[in-house]
């Protein structure tokens, strides 16, 4: 079984995001973002990255709101997949690998955007944050996933993503973690947390899984 994380390892999701982000901040009057603090935004959750930048939790509700109300709009769908990781998908599902999301983005908008990404037909779930942010941390996250696909020992899994926070919430499972390196973490970020190995490229996945490119 092999657990994908979404932004910054299937698609490169930066501009629907960072887009309903900039419009969140100017709907609410805070000043803008620098572009490094951006990049550090894609991926983990938006309730554990954000009340630092805004000046506490108070403020999160109204920020996230006008977020979700830009990115429900259109700002999901700025997004596509990184090249190659159709046909990685594709090798994986033929092999008879089982294979799923696991995402901190809410699974409300998760699955029509893998949808919209053309790649559902390879995943047996979709699985993701929920609206009211109760599932805070990828290991949370993970576990509702792994819920839905059965008992599962944690040798037979493995999870791939971009940010130090998949290598993590894997790691709360016994779960090994393979880096995306071409996604959103920053450099060296996957290998201080853990990640083994990390990948350069989509197309690594396979002899990282022990499958023929």
């Amino acid at each position: 079984m092999v657990l994908f994380d979404l932004d910054g390892t299937l698609s490169d999701s930066a501009p629907g995001i960072l887009g309903a982000l900039r419009h969140a901040f100017t709907v609410n009057g805070l000043p803008p973002l620098d572009p490094t603090t951006e990049q550090v935004l894609l991926g983990p959750p938006f309730y554990e990255s954000l009340p630092p930048l805004i000046g506490g939790e108070d403020k999160l509700p109204a920020v996230i709101g006008a977020y979700r109300e830009k990115y429900g709009a259109a700002g999901m769908y700025e997004t596509s997949a990184y090249a190659g990781v159709r046909d990685v998908l594709a090798v994986l599902h033929g092999s008879g690998v089982r294979l799923a999301v696991a995402t901190s983005k809410p699974e409300h908008y998760a699955k029509p955007i893998v949808e919209h990404l053309g790649l559902a037909e390879f995943f047996e779930t979709v699985g993701g944050d929920e609206l009211d942010g109760s599932l805070r941390t990828k290991a949370l996250v993970i576990d509702k996933v792994l819920g839905r696909l059965g008992a599962l020992d944690p040798p037979d899994v493995v999870m791939v993503g971009d940010r130090a926070h998949d290598v993590l919430g894997a790691r709360e499972h016994g779960i090994r973690c393979i880096g995306a390196g071409w996604g959103y973490g920053r450099p060296g970020e996957l290998e201080r947390a853990g990640a083994d190995p990390v990948c350069a490229e989509p197309r690594d996945l396979l002899p990282a899984l022990g499958l023929a490119a």
